[in-house]
Parts: C-alpha cells; sequence; structure tokens
C-alpha cells in the first residue's frame, strides 16, 4: 500500500473515531473497507484538490454487499407530508446535471440499489437533456433549482417568481417529467415566495445536513463533515451537488458509512397528478419530433 493510499484510508477512518462525533453502533468499518478494497488493487481518482482517492464505485458496492440500504418510498403532497423516522435520510443534488460527474453519482447510486432527488438548474438541464434524462431513466426523482441559480431574494417578488417557473419549465422539457420538487438556491428563500411555491404545486425540499461539499476539501472532509452532522440529528435530508468531482469521490465511502450504520435511503415521490403545463409541453415536444 503507498503512503498516499494510505493517508486516504487513515482520513476516511476519521469517520470511525471522535472525528464524526461518535463511532458507528452497527455493521462494519471503512477502514475494514479500505483494507479489503487495497487487498484487491484498487483503482485511483482524483479530487477536487488533486488528492488519490481509493476504490471505484463499483468496488465499494461488491465489496460491502449494499443490498439493505434502501428503505422506503415516501409520497408527498407538500411539506407537512416529508416526515422521516429515525434513521432515515433522502439523497438530494443540487445544481446539475453536469457531464461525467452527474454521470459518476449515479453509478454509484446504482452500485448501492438507492435512489436521490436531484434538483437541477434550469439552463443546465436545457444544455445537458440527455444527462437529465438519464437520471428519470434511471429511477431517480426530479426537482428544480430555478433556471440560473439566483439568489431569490435579491430579487423583486415578480422576478423570482419568472426565475422559478423558467427553472422549473427548463427541467420539465428536458426530463419530459413533473418537476414538483424545489429548493431555493444558496436556501434563500421568504415566507411569500415559499407561499407561492406550495400554492403552485411544489414541495420545498428544505436541508438538516449539509454536506458543504462546495468548500475546497478532501472527500474524506466531506464524508466525515456529513455523518457529523448526522449524528446530531438523526435523520434528514442530506444536501449535496452534483457538479464537484469530490462529492463522486466521497460519495461511495458515505453510502457505506450510512449502511454500517443502519440509516435507511428514503426515495421522495411527489403525489399528484401530472400537471396541464407538463402535458402541453411534452405534446409540443411531440410535435417537434414528428415534423
Amino acid at each position: 500500500m503507498s503512503v498516499r493510499v494510505l493517508c486516504a484510508a487513515t482520513a476516511f477512518a476519521c469517520l470511525l473515531s471522535s472525528c464524526a462525533g461518535k463511532p458507528p453502533s452497527e455493521g462494519g468499518s471503512l477502514k475494514t473497507a479500505f483494507a479489503a478494497g487495497n487487498a484487491t488493487g484498487p483503482l485511483q481518482a482524483k479530487d477536487d484538490a488533486n488528492s488519490p482517492v481509493a476504490l471505484t464505485p463499483a468496488a465499494w458496492g461488491r465489496m460491502n454487499n449494499p443490498g439493505g440500504l434502501s428503505g422506503r418510498t415516501l409520497t408527498v403532497n407538500s411539506l407537512a407530508d416529508l416526515k422521516l423516522r429515525n434513521k432515515e435520510v433522502v439523497l438530494t443534488f443540487d445544481d446539475g446535471p453536469v457531464p461525467k460527474k452527474t454521470e459518476r453519482i449515479l453509478a454509484t447510486l446504482d452500485d448501492f440499489k438507492v435512489k436521490a432527488t436531484f434538483l437541477m438548474v434550469g439552463e443546465m438541464a436545457k444544455a445537458y437533456p440527455k444527462i437529465a434524462r438519464q437520471v428519470v431513466d434511471a429511477g431517480h426523482t426530479v426537482g428544480s433549482h430555478t433556471f440560473r441559480h439566483a439568489d431569490l431574494r435579491k430579487l423583486a417578488v415578480d422576478e423570482a417568481i419568472a426565475e422559478i417557473n423558467r427553472g422549473r419549465d427548463a427541467v420539465r422539457l428536458a426530463t419530459r417529467t413533473d418537476t414538483n420538487f424545489f429548493r431555493f438556491p444558496y436556501l434563500s428563500d421568504s415566507g411569500t415566495l415559499r407561499h407561492w411555491v406550495a400554492q403552485n404545486r411544489m414541495v420545498v425540499l428544505d436541508v438538516q445536513i449539509d454536506s458543504k461539499d462546495y468548500f475546497g476539501v478532501s472527500p474524506a472532509a466531506v464524508a466525515t463533515r456529513t455523518m457529523s452532522e448526522l449524528h446530531r440529528h438523526g435523520r434528514g435530508i442530506i444536501l449535496m451537488h452534483d457538479i464537484h468531482n469530490r462529492t463522486g469521490a466521497m460519495l461511495p465511502a458515505l453510502l457505506t458509512q450510512l449502511k454500517a450504520e443502519g440509516y435507511k435511503v428514503v426515495t421522495l415521490r411527489y403525489g399528484g397528478s401530472r400537471g396541464p403545463m407538463l402535458s402541453a409541453a411534452l405534446e409540443r415536444d411531440a410535435d417537434s419530433d414528428r415534423s
């Protein structure tokens, strides 16, 4: 084992000690997982800080028998329905889709047999519709995140509403599915906008566990921070982003640890029927395909 890989393994093993606030109470350990993976000669990946990260998503999945991490499907029509039990989490990814990075995350989620919710920025979905559709085809839930990731509190109310609508429409057209979940960029909301969103058949996804994967730190640090926050809350919606290499690099370790500690990943589904705006959009798109 090289010194650099050993350092990476030691950093991830931080999840088992005081770095994570408390040791895992169930299952195996990331330290054990690294040992097994290194014995088979793991591939190397680079994170945003150009640091080596051991193990491919497939290797993590095979090594840790990920069956059992997937939990129930929760159907919601409003924020009041979004009630998680102890040791239940919802995985969410903001800001994509992005070539290679989103696809890497999809591969890891598939290895671990869990589903997530992707809150897509409209202009990204418009730019990469094939990847946006790939998210849906893989069985994940899709929501919107405005069109250009604007801070809505800095806009007039009518401008903010236009930004939300434009983003929702762009994601709908790219994915060919309803996008009834919504997250405020920067978590910057207002009572007026939250009321408008609820009145327009969208459910705001707030955040209990912020991975802060947008900081320029190692994948190990992101995983450690996320588990530490989860230990404090016991359950919740986890915020991540599918636009950073470090997120894809740390995700197998995070899912491994969630399973080891007995957490379940909940799949979100919206309970309402297909909206008329989507139906019209799909009909226009179908007409375009036939012409």
